[in-house]
């Protein structure tokens, strides 16, 4: 079955860490948790138009938080982090201020 890109890519991740990246050329996103690092790969390429180098992927299972008396879990999730070639760059992460 075949995936929309917008299925296989849920959000950017935006944290310190994840700006301290962009310097690199390298961006993380949050992507479906079925998804391989091809079709990863392929919905970037395709929804922003520009050529991806790598792709690392990692799992992150989520935090046990409490809330009042009881115990609960954030989701897990899979995280994506994508370097770009040389000169490309995703205009995401640079929107308009006031």
């Amino acid at each position: 079955m075949n995936k929309s890109p917008r299925d296989v890519i849920v959000r950017p991740i935006v944290s310190e860490k994840s700006y301290a990246g962009i310097e690199h050329n390298t961006y993380t996103f949050l992507v479906d948790p079925r998804a391989n690092k091809t079709e990863i790969k392929e919905a970037v390429q395709t929804i922003w138009d520009v050529r991806v180098v790598s792709v690392n992927t990692l799992k992150r299972r989520g935090k046990v938080k409490r809330r009042g008396y009881t115990r609960g879990r954030r989701p897990d999730e899979k995280r994506a982090v994508v370097t770009l070639a040389q000169g490309d760059s995703i205009e995401i992460f640079e929107g308009g201020g006031s």
